[in-house]
């Protein structure tokens, strides 16, 4: 995982670990991770809970409270659920975003995934998806998981993201060189 210097990814990171440590042991990697999706969805999708998430202006009372409110009614298991009181507790519940984008970036380590972001001009077919997540599987030498996005922006070809690396064979990004030769040139 890149290391970031923020002092909110630091955090996030320490808590990410400290879970997955907890959830390894337990053998509740997978369900972890799809509980903590949900709780993602959550903050993005409830516009009232975001704000609890991310406003300083509640006390460590007030959030602990409101999310002991939301582990009762979700359910989640106990590890996330005394997990997420925790955080809740200590302050840290502005950084539970990125707390589960670490987690699921450690368990797809675990398991030898990576993600792929891939940027297409159109919509790409289920065959093609296919062939490009082989494509990608042979250069990582791991498991793809694709994200992949429409932005007609780019005019056609892909712009692949792995990690820190990218591919792109957009038609923007080619035409755009070529205007610079051309003005080199003349």
């Amino acid at each position: 995982m890149a290391k970031s210097s923020s002092p909110v990814s630091g955090v996030a990171e320490r808590y990410a670990q400290s879970l997955y440590e907890l959830s390894h042991d337990d053998g509740s990697v997978e369900a972890t991770e799809a509980e903590l999706r949900q709780f993602r969805t959550l903050i993005e999708e409830n516009a009232d809970f975001r704000r609890l998430v991310e406003s300083p202006a509640f006390t460590s009372e007030d959030q602990l409270r409101a999310v002991g409110a939301i582990v009762e009614a979700v359910k989640p298991s106990m590890l996330v659920g005394n997990f997420l009181k925790v955080v809740a507790s200590n302050r840290r519940l502005f950084a539970l975003p990125q707390i589960v984008s670490a987690f699921i970036e450690l368990a797809r380590a675990a398991r030898g995934e990576v993600e792929a972001k891939v940027v297409s001009a159109h919509a790409l077919t289920s065959e093609q998806r296919e062939e490009l997540s082989k494509a990608l599987a042979a250069y990582s030498g791991k498991t793809i998981t694709m994200q992949d996005s429409v932005d007609p922006a780019i005019l056609g070809g892909l712009v692949v993201r792995i990690g820190s690396r990218q591919i792109d064979t957009s038609l923007r990004t080619k035409l755009n060189s070529l205007k610079l030769a051309l003005k080199e040139v003349g």
